[in-house]
């Protein structure tokens, strides 16, 4: 027909090559293969520790180890299998190794105790009958949960290694050329180790400028996407777009769904919704929960629990090198050892925050100012302790009083606060907890000089979504950050 646009050639884009997915096939494989032998040699292990190591009583004769054989195939299939049902050889492509460590020891544990009831059931009164004790139990749980973590976390880093090499990778497509699509772009080219080939990207058919997104060509529009998916072996399409329309978005989808692809949304219509979401039933009738306020109840009690005992543990047990520290800031320059500055807290209610001086005692006569990088105003060893967060070790005593908490939103100055309430949305809401010495923002490198707005999503997340063991697990990642020198922004 007279006036039809030609139909687009790809020609000269090349068909990506499915090595990758046989890579990525062989590394679920592998890792089975491996957690199934790590498992035997734990029991193996276990069997000779429970013959030589004083933890426990040692055996005067132990059966031999062959009649364990039967109950070590027992053990590998039923811990297997509870893997695979809870999806361990099928990872979240950024997997914290705290969350990982902490699935594998439920798993290993339930696993165990279950094998060791069930030999009991199924093996008694037969010719694989043999005596399990509790001590052989023991070892074979410590054991196993020991080297199946270190496995696992090796086998992750040949992984990542693999991905940086360009290999193991998944071939990705963008729809999408506005702010949310140049953010997945960057962050998909900055980190290698998500395994994303990104291919290119497709814009609407009436953008006329195309050029690349964050380096990403534009290769097409809407329409193309069938042929592109098809030409380029495409595992993945993100849809990033921040105002279509609903019609629109359903002719998108429409349009990807091509064989075995993946298809991901960016919800832009719950942008400002920090919690995670999920589905409640009334009466048959499904609702969508955007926002449920964790810290509430029992849980505020548990919390403030902790926080007594961490204070309390960490000011008996830093004693003596707070006093070091009281000597050294003393010897080097004039002024007093503690530095109190007045922050906003819970409720929006001001407090003295106390920390370890680390500039100059005439750091502020022209005013407040933001610290940045090689500031003049902060000593030597200010510097250091910046670095390391040993400046923050006092305000254990605001976390023991109950106007901090060890783990919360960053409490900042009165004077900041009242310009950040009004540029930033929900800014107001990080205070409805507690300030913390630490917090999800700052284990994700947001502290320092970095973006406010940015921060105050993490610290929303943190306030709508918090529990127990997410605040074991910021404190343990902040630990390691600082033995590793990963603090980013720490001046």
């Amino acid at each position: 027909m007279a006036g039809d646009a030609p139909t687009p050639s790809f020609e000269h884009l090349r068909p990506v090559s499915e090595r990758s997915h046989r890579v990525q096939g062989a590394l679920g494989i592998a890792l089975l293969i491996q957690d199934s032998v790590l498992l035997v040699a734990a029991f193996a292990l276990a069997y000779i520790a429970r013959e030589t190591l004083p933890i426990l009583r040692i055996p005067n004769v132990q059966p031999e180890f062959a009649l364990y054989i039967p109950t070590i195939m027992l053990q590998v299939v039923v811990i297997i299998t509870m893997f695979y049902l809870s999806q361990m050889y099928h990872l979240p492509r950024a997997v914290s190794r705290i969350d990982h460590a902490r699935k594998v020891i439920g798993l290993v544990t339930v696993g165990s105790l279950l094998v060791f009831g069930m030999q009991a059931i199924l093996f008694t009164d037969t010719l694989f009958a043999v005596d399990y004790p509790r001590s052989l139990l023991f070892y074979v749980w410590m054991i196993s949960m020991g080297l199946v973590i270190t496995g696992r976390e090796m086998h992750q880093s040949f992984k990542l290694m693999l991905r940086r090499r360009g290999v193991a990778r998944d071939n990705l497509l963008i729809v999408g050329t506005g702010k949310i699509a140049r953010e997945i772009a960057r962050k998909i080219v900055s980190n290698p180790a998500l395994g994303y080939n990104a291919i290119g990207t497709v814009v609407s058919p009436k953008m006329r400028n195309r050029g690349t997104v964050h380096g990403i060509p534009v290769i097409g529009t809407y329409q193309d996407l069938p042929l592109l998916i098809d030409r380029c072996n495409i595992d993945q399409v993100i849809i990033a777009l921040s105002d279509v329309q609903r019609a629109e978005l359903v002719d998108l989808i429409s349009l990807c769904q091509r064989g075995r692809v993946d298809i991901k949304i960016y919800p832009d219509m719950f942008a400002y919704v920090a919690g995670d979401m999920s589905v409640d039933d009334l009466g048959g009738t499904p609702l969508l929960t955007v926002r449920d306020i964790a810290l509430r109840g029992w849980r505020l009690s548990l919390k403030r629990g902790l926080d007594i005992f961490g204070a309390l543990f960490g000011m008996i047990f830093l004693s003596p090198f707070m006093l070091l520290t009281a000597l050294f800031i003393r010897l080097e320059s004039k002024g007093p050892i503690f530095y109190t500055q007045e922050r906003m807290g819970m409720d929006g209610k001001p407090f003295h925050m106390v920390k370890f001086r680390t500039m100059r005692q005439d750091a502020e006569v022209n005013g407040p100012g933001w610290t940045v990088k090689d500031d003049p105003r902060v000593t030597r060893l200010g510097k250091w302790m910046r670095k390391t967060n040993w400046d923050e070790i006092p305000q254990l005593i605001n976390v023991l009083v109950g106007e901090m908490s060890l783990v919360g939103p960053r409490p900042e100055r009165p004077v900041y606060v009242m310009e950040f309430r009004e540029r930033i949305p929900r800014y107001m809401e990080r205070h409805r907890e507690k300030a913390g010495m630490t917090g999800w923002a700052q284990v994700n490198g947001l502290r320092g000089d970095t973006s406010i707005s940015e921060r105050t999503q993490y610290d929303l997340w943190y306030v709508e979504n918090w529990s127990l063991w997410l605040d074991l697990k910021i404190i343990i990642r902040t630990v390691w950050n600082t033995i590793m020198r990963r603090n980013k922004n720490a001046y």
